[in-house]
């Protein structure tokens, strides 16, 4: 489906693709099976400019936008979407909010880094006892002359044991979201500790972390933004994220639907190759169905960015539709594939396990509900 696409970003599509086959999805399986992916991915991705799509060049990025990163992502989640995920919070929470909010110094410190490689990113927001209620964060910021001392946790952190620096955000003020604030925390600072969460579901190849934070003493000038406008930053960051998440999950769903496609072609049952068969026809028309609709809410999300329009209850809807299509798409696309749908020799159920995390992080499909639903009645339900 290339409506509307630019030469240009046909161009990045294709690039991307290609990328895909030959560097992701060829080692997706063994990236999952070990629980980790190979980390020479990083400079491959920045080598490649992925990295530093819609950063401008005189920061360090390759520019490029919205829709083109989209397309981008489409094509790293259907090689693995553990590798989508470096790109979709190193980029795409990190450095973005860098360059929207950072200082020149900020800027000048760290976007050629992450937008290269040379550096990844992680975004320390969510704790072991506020996921969705993130406004309710416990991690503490104390002023200590003109440094910040940082002490709590964070939990569930994606690239949390691989970053060089992590957006973090903490309490400076009193309770609520107002007394939230964001700074950039190198993770070689002392009494910051890292541990690898391993035994996930899916995105095994990915790393997720826990950090804490013991008394860790940041200067000022690693403060983002302004004091108490953390969690403001936050929100408006995820709402980018929701459509990187949301672009990811095209990619598994297109790439459900490839695989069973393919199999269906091949696979003989009562005389016949089961593409024959009606049902299974129906179960192919969904995953097709479901996958252009949820590219084109995608794209759609894009577009308003790159025009400057308002974008975030479009950013939920494609984010709550892509992320549930997924794993519909992926269910279905196991039930072509019969037995051998549950097995790692074929890559539908690594599909199932990848996607099943999209309706969980950066705003469940429960609360990507309710973001909608204020935005249609002004009512909120929180």
């Amino acid at each position: 489906m290339d409506l509307h696409l630019s030469a240009e970003q046909a161009a990045v599509r294709q690039l991307a693709a290609d990328f895909v086959d030959r560097e992701v999805a060829p080692h997706a399986a063994a990236w999952d099976r070990r629980e980790s992916v190979d980390p020479a991915i990083v400079g491959k991705l920045g080598e490649v400019g992925f990295l530093g799509l819609t950063i401008a060049e005189q920061q360090g990025g390759s520019g490029g936008d919205h829709l083109s990163y989209c397309l981008v992502l489409e094509e790293l989640g259907r090689g693995d979407s553990a590798v989508r995920g470096i790109v979709s919070v190193s980029l795409g929470l990190v450095a973005k909010s860098i360059a929207a909010q950072g200082s020149p110094e900020q800027r000048a410190q760290w976007l050629p880094r992450l937008c290269s490689g040379a550096a990844l990113g992680c975004f320390a927001l969510t704790e072991p006892d506020s996921g969705s209620d993130a406004a309710a964060l416990t991690t503490r910021a104390v002023r200590d002359g003109t440094d910040w001392l940082i002490t709590g946790g964070k939990v569930f952190i994606t690239n949390g044991t691989t970053a060089d620096v992590a957006l973090v955000f903490a309490r400076t003020g009193g309770p609520g979201h107002r007394g939230i604030t964001a700074f950039l925390v190198p993770t070689d600072a002392p009494g910051l500790s890292r541990r690898e969460i391993h035994g996930k579901l899916g995105l095994r190849g990915q790393a997720t972390g826990e950090l804490r934070f013991d008394g860790v003493r940041v200067p000022d000038s690693a403060r983002l933004g302004e004091e108490g406008a953390g969690f403001r930053l936050a929100l408006a960051t995820l709402a980018k994220g929701r459509m990187s998440v949301a672009a990811g999950c095209v990619g598994i769903a297109q790439g459900c639907l490839d695989a069973a496609v393919g199999y269906a072609g091949q696979r003989t049952q009562f005389g016949k190759p089961i593409a024959g068969h009606q049902l299974v026809q129906q179960l192919l028309a969904r995953i097709a169905v479901d996958t252009a609709a949820a590219r084109l809410l995608v794209w759609r999300v894009a577009d308003l960015i790159d025009r400057g329009e308002p974008f975030a209850t479009e950013a939920s809807m494609a984010k709550l539709f892509a992320s549930e299509a997924a794993v519909r798409a992926a269910n279905d696309a196991i039930q072509v594939f019969g037995g051998y749908g549950y097995i790692d020799e074929y890559p539908v159920g690594k599909y199932l396990r990848d996607a099943r995390v999209a309706t969980l992080y950066e705003g469940t499909s429960q609360i990507q509900q309710l973001l909608i639903g204020r935005a249609l009645t002004g009512v909120n339900a929180f």
